[in-house]
C-alpha cells in the first residue's frame, strides 16, 4: 500500500447546547480531519480535535505538527503488518502531539483496512465484538437528571455517568443518592469529580454517599497524589483520567488501586497508546474504559472500533449528541445503550467534504 495523497481539513460544529469545560463555556466543537488517499484510489479518514482547556496542544499546533509529516508519508509504502505495532504504524507518530498522532494514526489504520476490505476493529482485535455497551451521561437540573436517570434505566444502559464537584458537596451528595435510588443495583453508576474536591471534601463526598453503590469516582482529588490513600484507607472506589496524561502504560502498576482507567485516545495519543493501556490495566484487574473528547464522527466511530477491541465495558461516549451537526452525511447510531459496530463504522466513512475548510498543506 503505497500513499499517493494527504489532504487536510478544518472544520467547525454547532454544539446542541453549550458545554461547560474547566468554567469556560464552549458553543460550537472545531477540528480537523486527515484524508489519506492509497495508490488504488483506497481512502482513510482520521480526526485530530484537541479538547480545549485539557489537551496540551492548540488546534492550530496540531494543523501544523499534521502539516510537517506530510511530506514524509506521500510516496511512502506502509507495511502489511501495520495494524500488529505496539508503537503506532510509523515512527513518525512518536513525535506528534496527542491529537495530532490519534487522527493520523485512525486515517492510517482506516486506509489499510479499506485496502485490504476489512473494517477498523478486525485490524486491532483477532475477535472484536459485534455490539458494544455505552454509558449514558446525565446532567442539567436535579429534575432533569432524575427524569433521565429512570430513561436510561428502563432503555437498557447497563452504566450511567454523573458529572459531581460543580455544585456544594451536601448538594453532589443528594444528587448521587437520589440517581442511586432510581437506577437501583441493576445499573452502574459512574461520578466524574474532575479534580474538583480537597481531600477533606472528598471524605465528606464518600461518608455520604456511602449507601449507595457506585462503580468509582473518575480524579476526585485536585491534589491527585493522594489518591491511593482515598481508595486505600478510605474505600472510595476511584478511577484514572487526567492522571493518565503523560504517563506510559507501563507506569500504572504505581496505580494498583484505582479501580478503572478512562482512556480517552485524543489526550493519550492515539490507538496504540490506548490499547497498551487496556492491556495493562486488565493485567493488574483494572476495568479499562474507551472515553469520548467530543469528537466528530470520524473520530467517534473510531472510538466505537477500538472499544470493539478493548473489551466489554460500557463505553463513554454520549458526548456525541451534545454535537448539533457532524462532518459525516449518516449519523452515528448515538446515543444509545447498544451500538452496532459494522453500522457505526460504515457511517463514520461517510465524510462530506462539503462542510469542510481545506487547508494547504504549503
Amino acid at each position: 500500500m503505497r500513499i499517493e495523497g494527504f489532504d487536510l481539513y478544518r472544520y467547525e460544529l454547532a454544539l446542541s447546547e453549550p458545554v461547560t469545560l474547566k468554567g469556560t463555556t464552549l458553543h460550537r466543537r472545531e477540528g480537523s480531519l486527515i484524508r489519506l488517499t492509497a495508490e488504488d484510489g483506497h481512502e482513510g479518514w482520521g480526526e485530530a480535535a484537541p479538547l480545549p482547556y485539557f489537551s496540551p496542544e492548540s488546534l492550530e499546533d496540531t494543523i501544523e505538527h499534521l502539516r510537517a509529516t506530510a511530506p514524509e508519508l506521500v510516496g511512502r509504502r506502509m507495511p502489511e503488518d501495520i495494524q500488529k505495532s505496539d508503537n503506532g504504524p510509523v515512527l513518525e507518530l512518536a513525535s506528534l502531539s496527542p491529537s495530532a498522532r490519534f487522527g493520523l494514526e485512525v486515517a492510517l489504520l482506516n486506509l489499510h483496512a479499506a485496502c485490504r476490505g476489512e473494517a477498523l476493529p478486525d485490524l486491532r482485535s483477532d475477535d472484536p465484538t459485534k455490539t458494544i455497551y455505552t454509558n449514558g451521561l446525565i446532567s442539567g437540573s436535579l429534575e432533569k437528571m432524575l427524569v433521565e436517570a429512570f430513561s436510561m434505566g428502563e432503555a437498557g444502559y447497563r452504566a450511567v455517568k454523573l458529572k459531581v464537584g460543580r455544585r456544594k458537596v451536601y448538594e453532589d451528595m443528594e444528587v448521587v443518592r437520589r440517581v442511586g435510588e432510581i437506577l437501583g443495583g441493576g445499573v452502574s453508576l459512574r461520578l466524574d469529580a474532575n479534580r474538583a474536591w480537597g481531600f477533606e471534601e472528598a471524605l465528606e463526598f464518600a461518608g455520604g454517599i456511602s449507601g449507595t453503590r457506585i462503580e468509582y469516582v473518575e480524579e476526585p482529588l485536585a491534589a491527585p497524589a493522594r489518591l491511593g490513600e482515598l481508595a486505600r484507607e478510605w474505600g472510595l472506589p476511584v478511577a484514572l483520567d487526567e492522571s493518565l496524561v503523560g504517563m506510559l502504560p507501563e507506569d500504572l502498576g504505581r496505580h494498583a488501586y484505582a479501580r478503572a482507567v478512562v482512556l480517552k485516545p485524543t489526550l493519550l495519543g492515539g490507538v496504540s497508546r490506548v490499547l497498551g493501556f487496556a492491556e495493562r490495566a486488565k493485567a493488574l484487574g483494572m476495568a479499562a474504559v474507551v472515553s469520548s473528547s467530543y469528537e466528530g464522527g470520524v473520530g467517534m466511530g473510531a472510538l466505537v472500533a477500538l472499544a470493539a477491541s478493548v473489551g466489554e465495558e460500557p463505553a463513554g461516549l454520549d458526548t456525541y449528541r451534545a454535537l448539533a451537526e457532524d462532518v459525516i452525511e449518516a449519523p452515528l447510531p448515538l446515543p444509545a445503550p447498544t451500538v452496532d459496530v459494522r453500522e457505526a463504522m460504515e457511517a463514520a466513512r461517510t465524510v462530506d467534504v462539503n462542510r469542510l475548510q481545506p487547508l494547504s498543506l504549503r
